[in-house]
């Protein structure tokens, strides 16, 4: 793992995934490409007009001293940090600092359960996952060290996931962890036969000619059964595939991948189809 981008905005969630981030790229040998976009605006306004071009310097300079008293951790040292600012908050800016550098990573926080729609519906961490061409490891909680030995990689098991299957089977590599590949079966007009299942998962397998094996799992929902699943097997990791500015893979329609992430208590991870 070559690069690891974090963006940060000085809240108690960018910092968890900085912690996240830091002892990822500490076990890997990465780089921390540390991203703070100033909410600065072409059209800033005062009262009477347009802020002067001193005012607006000092508002920089103001943010850069904040943003370099945040990287003042002691959990920092011994990692070769790379401060990154943009001026103002476009969120297409990550992925082309992911591009820049080549990052293989994303790490970003979340207020999980109790921040209601704080994941996907109208945050910063939904603007960079629908604009993110690599994964974006979405973080639950405070998390010193971060450790993924059970993997739970879900999908609808057609053609369009295999990419984010094989992602998720590299990160699996890079993490040492376990990989539960896991179908999630359910009444209603996605309903198959545990035949018609099995066959549906072994034409996939051979697409991505990947020797793994695949757990069809009952529930009422598909949200319900990634979660159920996942905490069957008491995952660290919840793998989802999602096509970026379109919106949630077909599987995920709907309010499905927003649930999952936000009523998840387990770290998230997405990969762009």
């Amino acid at each position: 793992m070559k690069s690891i981008i974090v963006p940060v905005d000085f809240s108690q969630q960018s910092e968890k995934a900085l912690k996240v981030a830091a002892s990822l790229a500490k076990e890997h040998g990465s780089e921390l490409l540390v991203l703070h976009m100033l909410e600065l605006s072409p059209a800033i306004m005062s009262d009477t007009g347009y802020v002067s071009q001193e005012q607006i310097v000092h508002l920089i300079k103001i943010g850069e001293k904040r943003f370099n008293d945040f990287l003042d951790k002691a959990y920092l040292k011994g990692i070769n940090i790379v401060p990154i600012i943009k001026h103002y908050k476009v969120f297409s800016e990550v992925n082309d600092v992911a591009k820049k550098h080549n990052a293989d990573l994303i790490v970003m926080g979340s207020h999980g359960t109790d921040g209601l729609q704080e994941i996907f519906i109208g945050s910063n961490t939904e603007r960079v996952v629908r604009t993110s061409d690599i994964p974006v490891l979405v973080i639950k909680g405070d998390i010193e060290k971060f450790r993924a030995e059970r993997f739970v990689f879900a999908c609808d098991f057609k053609e369009e996931s295999v990419p984010a299957l094989l992602k998720a089977v590299e990160m699996a590599k890079t993490f040492k962890s376990k990989l539960h590949l896991v179908y999630i079966n359910t009444p209603g007009d996605e309903f198959l036969s545990t035949e018609d299942a099995y066959n549906r998962v072994s034409r996939f397998l051979n697409l991505a000619k990947v020797g793994l094996e695949v757990q069809i799992y009952n529930d009422y929902n598909v949200e319900k059964g990634v979660l159920n699943f996942s905490e069957s097997v008491a995952a660290d990791l919840i793998g989802i595939p999602t096509h970026g500015r379109k919106g949630l893979t077909h599987f995920f329609m709907g309010s499905i991948g927003e649930n999952i992430a936000n009523h998840s208590n387990t770290a998230v991870v997405t990969f762009k189809i």
